[in-house]
């Protein structure tokens, strides 16, 4: 598990947009398992995660379609919540960063990490509101 001062500025870093933390594996099945559109961002420590990824969550929040909830986990440290998400994003095999849209409990759109690897924020956040264009 990472340290607790090297995780939190990287959460806040999402949170401070407005991107709601799942801290428990019941989070995360409420959050999913609900009525509407849920995106899931597993965060991470990764250079990817901080250039690419979580810049593209926040690019995609001013668009004009948003899923009903914006969320995230931090692999390596929300360690039981992230392993729910993994088991809500089968056949994908885990990685992290990685990005999950969910419509009515069921999986409609996966951004795997090397999709975000080098890849810029600009054309990850396109693929997300692609997706809320159609899911949201």
């Amino acid at each position: 598990m990472y340290p607790p001062e090297i995780v939190i500025p990287m959460k806040q870093d999402i949170t401070s947009a407005g991107v709601k933390e799942l801290l428990t594996p019941e989070d995360v099945d409420a959050a999913i398992k609900a009525d509407g559109t849920t995106l899931v961002f597993i965060n991470s420590v990764c250079g990817c995660a901080a250039g690419n990824a979580r810049p593209s969550i926040k690019m995609a929040l001013k668009h004009s379609k948003q899923p009903t909830r914006t969320t995230t986990v931090f692999a390596g440290f929300d360690t039981a919540a992230v392993a729910q998400v993994r088991s809500h994003t089968a056949p994908y095999p885990p990685s992290s960063p990685c990005i999950a849209l969910f419509k009515d409990g069921n999986l409609v759109h996966f951004i795997e990490r090397h999709h975000i690897e080098g890849r810029t924020p600009e054309m990850i956040a396109e693929n997300l509101t692609g997706a809320y264009d159609e899911f949201c």
